[in-house]
């Protein structure tokens, strides 16, 4: 049977919305739980696809070398194997640092500090052709939860979406795999642990934890009718029935005298 291989790093950050978003759309899920025990495999050749989520962790090994999780280093390993056979790879706020990191990116701690709740995104040219952006409004709402940004993109990375204080938002790896800055999975129960564990960047903020919490609430709806089409997309390529999956040719100069 067809099924994505879905990467939980992180109990308080499990698929939620976009697991039923991708389920509805016919992609059955395996979901993998390393932070509890689980595995990872060694390759991606049962899988048509691969998801991987949030956590708490940073994508970044610390002054010693030490991963931030035991399996970060297998996991870079797989996100580099998803993106050398073409396995259609979403990576979500860490899972897009991760796949960042696994290809030459540089994740960091943000002197801007943290980004937290409801956000706008801005599109990039390039997103007009991209299997998955191309459908996305020019301005998304999104989810935002994290400390750390990709200060740099691998080199053969296309960015698709932009915000003023953190550039990278949104990129593609290859013609298969994404990474995103934002959440697009949470609800306002996911919010709201979060704002228990994460009182700190709260203080730090000046934010009022009801407050934030109320905020999301209020754009969830505005999400899910950007998303869930994304993520219906998303599906269908992994199920090879995407009708305009592959991208248009690079337009190139002609050489002189031709």
């Amino acid at each position: 049977m067809v099924t994505a291989l879905v990467i939980e790093n992180d109990p308080t950050d499990d698929l939620r919305r976009l697991g039923d978003w991708l389920t509805e759309a016919g992609l059955p899920l395996t979901v993998l739980r390393p932070h509890a025990g689980d595995e990872l495999p060694e390759s991606l050749e049962a899988f048509a696809a691969l998801v991987v989520l949030g956590g708490d962790q940073s994508a970044c090994p610390d002054a010693a070398g030490t991963p931030g999780a035991p399996w970060f280093p297998a996991l870079e390993g797989l996100l580099r194997k998803a993106v050398r056979h073409r396995v259609p790879t979403l990576g979500v706020c860490l899972g897009g640092q991760l796949l960042a990191r696994a290809h030459g990116g540089q994740v960091e701690r943000s002197p801007s500090g943290p980004e937290i709740g409801p956000g706008l995104v801005g599109k990039r040219d390039a997103a007009d052709t991209d299997p998955l952006f191309k459908w996305v409004p020019l301005l998304p709402d999104v989810i935002q939860w994290h400390r750390d940004e990709i200060t740099e993109l691998p080199l053969n990375a296309t960015l698709l979406a932009a915000s003023s204080r953190y550039p990278h938002q949104a990129f593609r790896i290859g013609d298969r795999a994404w990474g995103t800055q934002f959440h697009i999975e949470c609800d306002a129960a996911m919010m709201a642990d979060w704002t228990r564990l994460g009182a700190d960047d709260l203080d730090e903020l000046g934010y009022d934890a009801e407050a934030v919490v109320m905020a999301v609430a209020d754009i969830l709806p505005d999400v899910e009718e950007v998303w869930q089409p994304f993520a219906a997309r998303f599906a269908a390529l992994a199920l090879g029935t995407l009708p305009d999956a592959d991208l248009p040719p690079a337009k190139t100069l002609p050489l002189l005298g031709h």
